[in-house]
C-alpha cells in the first residue's frame, strides 16, 4: 500500500508535491484526473488521498471522496480548493474527508496537516493490529482455559482438559472424582459435549437426594398401578437418555437393592420398569461422580465391588481448589463478568489486598463456593472494586481445610497434612519468594527449604506431592 495518492490537473503543483513527499521519504504516487487517480486507487490503496476540489468537473473532488471512502473507509482524504466557503468545507465533510485545505497553501503547511494524518492512521493501524492479536490470543487462551464451562489454566487442569479430550471419543463408562463443589457435573458434561452422542440427551440424576423408591423409579420408570400415586406409566432416566449419556450424581449414595440393578444395566443395557414385566434395552452412556472413596466403600461393604469396577474403567479425577490456586484469579474474573451481567451492572476490579485472601483461603467448598463467595462480594461492595471487607472471611486466619480419614490415621500423618497445607498457603501469598514464606510461618528460612525438599516441591506451579505418595494433600470428602 502506498502512503499518498495526489490527485490535482495543475501538473506545476503536483510534481512539486510529489517532489516534496519524496524529500520526506513518502511513497506516493500522482494523477491529473479523478479517472486517473482512481483506476491508481483501485490498482493500489493509499492511506491518504489528497484531492482538488475542481478537475474535470467543478464538484469532480468531491466524486473521488465518495468512492475512495465507500470503497476503502480506513483510507483518510484531504481536499484542496481554491473556493473555500462554508458550503464547501460541510460538502466536503459530509462525502467523508478529513480536513480540507485551501489554495494557495505552503508546502510546509500541507506537509505539518500530511504528517498528522499520517499518524492517526499509523496510530489506527497499529490498535487494529493489537486488537487482532489480542483477539487471537483471547481465541488460543479461551482453548486453553475453558472446556465447555470449567475454567483453568493450571497444570493440573491442562492435564484434566486433555484428558477428557481422550475419554470423550471413547464409549467407556466414566467415574468422575473429587470433592463437592469441584466441578464434577461440569466435566461429565464436557465429556458428553465432545463425544459422538453430543447430539442425544444428556440426563441427570441427583442419586444422593432421592430415598431408595423413589430413586429406583426416577431411573427405570415404572408402570400403572406399581405403587399407591402410579397413576400412569413414566419412563425413567435411562429411557429418556437412549442414544445419550445419563450422569449418575453422587452414585456413592445408591442403596444395595438398587445398584444390583445399576450393575444389570451396565453389563446388559436392559432393566424392566417398576411393577412391569417388559425388558427394556438402552444404548446410553454411563458417567457417574462421587466425592466419597468407592474403595474403601467396598471394603466396609457399603459399595458392591463388581459395580465400582464396571464404572472404575476411566477415572477423571477433579482436583481441589486449594490444589490450583493459581486458577482462583481466572475464576474469580469469569464469575465477575457473569454475575455483574446477570445483575446488569458494569464489572468490578478485586483489590490486590482482597486477590491475596481469595488465593490463600482452604475452599473448603471449592469452585462452588468461591461462586458464592463473588456473588456475596458483588452485592455487598458499594464501589467499583472488591476489597478484603467484602470477603466472608476478611480478617480471619483461616485453619487449613484438612479431611481426616474415618478411623485412627497415625497422628504424623494427619499433623504433615497441615503442616503441607500451611506450607502451601505461605508460598502462595508469598508468591513463590521463599524467604517471604519463612516469615508469614515464623520459620526460618533453611527450615522451609528442607520441609520443601521433604514434600517435593518443585520450583512450578506443580504443589508437592502428599505424605502418602498419593500426590495429593486431600482426600474424599
Amino acid at each position: 500500500m502506498r502512503d499518498i495518492l495526489v490527485i490535482e490537473d495543475q501538473e506545476t503543483l503536483r510534481e512539486a508535491i510529489l517532489e516534496a513527499f519524496e524529500e520526506l521519504g513518502v511513497k506516493a504516487a500522482g494523477a491529473g484526473t479523478a479517472a486517473e487517480g482512481w483506476e491508481l486507487f483501485q490498482e493500489e490503496r493509499a492511506s491518504l488521498v489528497l484531492t482538488d476540489l475542481r478537475l474535470e468537473e467543478p464538484e469532480a473532488g468531491l466524486d473521488v471522496i465518495r468512492k475512495v471512502r465507500g470503497l476503502a473507509p480506513e483510507t483518510e482524504v484531504l481536499l484542496m480548493t481554491a473556493f473555500g466557503t462554508v458550503e464547501v468545507a460541510v460538502e466536503a465533510m459530509r462525502s467523508g474527508a478529513s480536513d480540507f485545505l485551501l489554495k494557495p497553501f505552503s508546502l510546509d503547511h500541507l506537509l505539518e496537516k500530511v504528517r498528522k494524518i499520517l499518524e492517526i492512521v499509523r496510530d489506527r493501524r497499529e490498535l487494529a493490529r493489537e486488537r487482532t492479536r489480542s483477539s487471537l490470543l483471547e481465541d488460543e487462551l479461551t482453548r486453553k482455559v475453558n472446556l465447555g464451562e470449567i475454567v483453568g489454566r493450571s497444570a493440573v487442569m491442562e492435564a484434566l482438559f486433555q484428558k477428557i479430550e481422550k475419554v470423550a471419543a471413547a464409549q467407556s463408562s466414566v467415574l468422575v472424582l473429587g470433592e463437592s463443589g469441584s466441578g464434577k457435573e461440569l466435566v461429565a458434561r464436557a465429556v458428553h459435549q465432545r463425544s459422538p452422542r453430543s447430539e442425544e440427551p444428556f440426563v441427570r440424576v441427583n442419586c444422593g437426594a432421592l430415598s431408595e423408591g423413589v430413586l429406583e423409579s426416577e431411573l427405570f420408570g415404572h408402570e400403572k398401578g406399581a405403587f399407591t400415586g402410579a397413576v400412569k406409566q413414566r419412563r425413567g432416566r435411562f429411557e429418556l437418555a437412549h442414544g445419550g449419556t445419563i450422569f449418575l450424581d453422587e452414585i456413592g449414595e445408591v442403596p444395595a437393592a438398587t445398584q444390583v440393578k445399576l450393575l444389570r444395566v451396565l453389563q446388559e443395557r436392559q432393566f424392566e420398569r417398576v411393577g412391569g414385566e417388559e425388558t427394556l434395552t438402552v444404548d446410553v452412556r454411563v458417567i457417574a461422580a462421587t466425592n466419597r472413596d468407592l474403595g474403601e466403600e467396598v471394603k466396609a461393604g457399603r459399595f458392591r465391588e463388581d459395580l465400582y469396577y464396571r464404572l472404575y474403567v476411566i477415572p477423571l479425577e477433579v482436583p481441589p481448589l486449594r490444589e490450583r490456586p493459581d486458577d482462583i484469579p481466572l475464576l474469580c474474573q469469569h464469575f465477575i463478568e457473569r454475575i455483574c451481567r446477570e445483575m446488569n451492572r458494569s464489572p468490578l476490579d478485586v483489590s490486590p489486598e482482597a486477590s491475596k485472601l481469595l488465593r490463600v483461603y482452604g475452599w473448603p467448598g471449592n469452585v462452588r463456593e468461591l461462586e458464592n463467595v463473588i456473588e456475596r462480594a458483588i452485592v455487598l461492595c458499594e464501589g467499583d472494586e472488591i476489597r478484603p471487607g467484602d470477603l466472608p472471611f476478611s480478617g480471619r486466619d483461616d485453619t487449613p481445610s484438612v479431611q481426616i480419614p474415618d478411623g485412627f490415621p497415625p497422628l504424623r500423618e494427619v499433623v504433615e497434612r497441615v503442616e503441607q497445607q500451611m506450607i502451601e498457603r505461605a508460598m502462595a501469598a508469598a508468591e513463590g519468594v521463599k524467604t517471604e514464606a519463612a516469615k508469614l510461618l515464623d520459620i526460618k528460612p533453611s527450615v522451609l527449604y528442607y520441609k520443601l525438599e521433604k514434600y517435593g516441591w518443585k520450583d512450578s506451579p506443580e504443589k508437592p506431592p502428599a505424605p502418602d505418595g498419593t500426590g495429593s494433600a486431600s482426600s474424599d470428602s
